[in-house]
């Protein structure tokens, strides 16, 4: 089964810089973790994207994301799974359950708390989640982490208790 796996950056693909001593985007480290995953039956086509910290993000980068995902489900429907930073991933998924109004595939977004490779990464457990989710959730476009999914139009992140909470819808 086909999967678009569209890397945007965030936490998950955060390094470390010796150097300088600080934490960042520099390169896309997750193709290199999903194939660490047992997914024998999944194809996954790898759209990297960008790789910035979604605070970083604005409406050109949204909207850069909503034309690669609307170009591939073009070529082929399938499900799509988007790594996301946590900050803005509510923001960017309205963005897309607006823009995707004919969508006939579910569009997972997910991210991290801690980046992939650091003890106590909640990355790989995110990803496994979301390919699973990609798999059974019917259209629409969902946040799936920390062993939850959420319909985008329920959900905000939770800042003081770094998780994500079902709220009403917005509107």
């Amino acid at each position: 089964m086909r999967v678009y796996l569209v890397t945007t950056g965030g936490t998950m693909e955060k390094a470390y810089d010796e150097p300088t001593g600080t934490v960042g985007n520099h390169a896309s480290k997750v193709l290199r973790y999903v194939e660490r995953l047992r997914l024998s039956d999944a194809e996954i086509d790898l759209v990297p994207l960008m790789n910035k910290d979604s605070l970083d993000m604005d409406d050109a980068d949204r909207n850069r994301i909503l034309e690669a995902i609307r170009e591939k489900l073009a070529e082929l429907p399938a499900p799509v799974v988007v790594t996301h930073g946590t900050d803005t991933m509510v923001e960017t998924g309205l963005v897309l359950k607006r823009g995707l109004s004919q969508l006939s595939v579910p569009v997972v977004l997910t991210g991290a708390m801690t980046p992939l490779g650091f003890e106590g990464s909640d990355g790989l457990q995110n990803l496994a989640e979301s390919f699973l989710a990609a798999r059974l959730l019917p259209a629409g476009v969902y946040v799936v982490i920390h062993n939850q999914v959420f319909p985008i139009d329920k959900v905000r992140k939770d800042r003081q208790h770094a998780c994500f909470v079902l709220v009403s819808p917005q509107g």
